[in-house]
């Protein structure tokens, strides 16, 4: 059986491609494949646990049997049909935008996050930077989180907008905005978003600055 497997970011430019189609024995597991990849390339070795396995777009909590045409993806560390409220563009970000997706008479307080690019990371001196994102399951993941933040925080609506491709210094990365009927749900929900959404959207960062390039694989 044939499966395709989608790469990314510092995994991607170890293996030198984005997309590998491989034939692998009917019913196999996603073990097997990761081992087999493991084998020519030893990413998948050094990266170990951190490495996570998407099965179709959606997150694997272990092992799975594979099918014909199935769709295996694997996921650095990030670094942290789409709902309206959770988007990713390659367009500059409008604040206003967002913030427009979640106000209404009911909002006592609304907050936002804006990240943005800076010049200087872990002492160098940044030049741009690459935001590489796994195109559906980032938005799926984005608008997950919005959805659990409104469950975690009552009367919050929360919408966010990620940044892909290359970013120059100054430029917006991410904007995030919460509403609520009271402030405190509302600095909650905005901060509870922009945490989780470094931690699980698979969406990675690549730093290049004057002294050279590297993928951002830790959540600051």
């Amino acid at each position: 059986m044939q499966i395709c497997v989608r790469l990314f970011g510092s995994v991607r430019e170890a293996v030198g491609s984005g997309e590998l189609a491989l034939r692998l024995d009917q019913g196999a597991m996603v073990s097997a494949l990761r081992a087999q990849l493991a084998r020519d390339h030893p990413i998948f070795e050094t990266l170990g646990a951190k490495l996570r396995v998407s099965l179709n777009q959606e997150l694997l909590k272990g092992d799975a049997k594979l099918e014909e045409g199935d769709e295996v993806a694997f996921l650095p560390p990030v670094a942290g049909g789409v709902a309206a409220r959770a988007t990713l563009s390659e367009q500059p970000l409008d604040v206003g935008a967002v913030v427009a997706r979640i106000a209404g008479p009911d909002a006592g307080g609304i907050v936002t996050f804006v990240g943005l690019v800076r010049d200087t990371s872990k002492g160098h001196a940044i030049q741009h930077l690459e935001y590489e994102a796994y195109a559906g399951m980032a938005e799926r993941e984005m608008e997950r989180i919005c959805a659990d933040a409104a469950r975690r925080f009552p009367g919050a609506r929360v919408a966010v907008a990620h940044r892909s491709g290359r970013l120059s210094v100054g430029e917006l990365a991410v904007v995030v905005a919460a509403a609520a009927p009271h402030r405190a749900e509302a600095f909650a929900a905005c901060r509870y978003t922009i945490d989780t959404l470094k931690e699980t959207a698979p969406i990675w960062k690549k730093e290049v600055a004057s002294d050279g390039a590297w993928w951002v694989e830790d959540t600051p």
